[in-house]
């Protein structure tokens, strides 16, 4: 068992392997055609929890000037890289400050939810608002608390090189408190050998009435279908949503 921290750093090289079947072009997409029904007409992007700036990529070619904000410096470099026309800033995305405030803010792959504490979401919704210009749109995923299945899981498996990896993750809750679980198993096989690292990512649990609660003081909130094809308002009963939250005020 390695930190969390640990894990990506040692694993970064692997990231985009691990998240090779998620459709970067198809989210982004949807986060522009929400930005132009109901953001601003300025086209400053902060993408929070980067990673390795796919998403970032994708806005960059849509006309975006884009920031991307991570933890991590191993991915950090790997953004720098893969866009080099972007800017990208070292903080905890819970008390993050910018220079010149943005017009649109992102955050992908249910990494809100690396807030960890109902606390420190509040810190960044809080944070978010004052980064954001007047009518600016703040767009992420959430996964409610009340819905989470202990069982299920998500595995994929890949190559690269000679090496043969397998990825499996899955939330867990205990039923009460604010917190919940990423588990994250990673098996890489070459030569015949197989190595394995297992971590459990500690992070916040909210259901969506709570986290609605937490935004409408800062934000007119949208609840919609998780669902990056089309825009349909969410259905009342999925695990998952997006959520599209329009800046309050000036």
């Amino acid at each position: 068992m390695i930190s969390t921290n640990a894990l990506y750093t040692d694993l970064s090289e692997y990231y985009d392997l691990m998240c090779r079947d998620i459709n970067y072009l198809a989210q982004s997409s949807a986060v522009h055609r929400l930005h132009r029904m109901l953001g601003n007409s300025s086209y400053y992007h902060l993408d929070l929890a980067c990673g390795t700036g796919s998403h970032i990529r994708h806005f960059l070619d849509l006309g975006y000037q884009c920031s991307g904000l991570d933890l991590n410096q191993p991915m950090l470099e790997l953004a720098r890289a893969r866009c080099p026309q972007a800017h990208f800033i070292l903080q905890n995305m819970c008390h993050f400050t910018l220079d010149k405030q943005v017009d649109l803010i992102t955050c992908f792959l249910y990494s809100v939810h690396y807030s960890g504490s109902i606390n420190s979401l509040q810190q960044c919704i809080a944070s978010v608002f004052q980064a954001l210009t007047a009518g600016g749109l703040f767009v992420f995923n959430a996964v409610n608390k009340n819905t989470i299945c202990n069982q299920s899981a998500v595995r994929h498996s890949t190559q690269l090189d000679n090496s043969h990896f397998v990825f499996e993750s899955g939330w867990h809750y205990s039923g009460e408190g604010e917190q919940q679980a990423l588990k994250l198993s990673i098996a890489r096989t070459s030569a015949d050998i197989t190595q394995v690292w297992q971590d459990q990512h500690p992070m916040v649990a909210v259901s969506f009435a709570e986290l609605q609660a937490l935004l409408c003081p800062y934000f007119e909130v949208h609840i919609l279908a998780h669902d990056y094809d089309k825009i349909t308002p969410w259905d009342t009963a999925a695990g998952n949503a997006l959520f599209a939250c329009v800046k309050r005020g000036n």
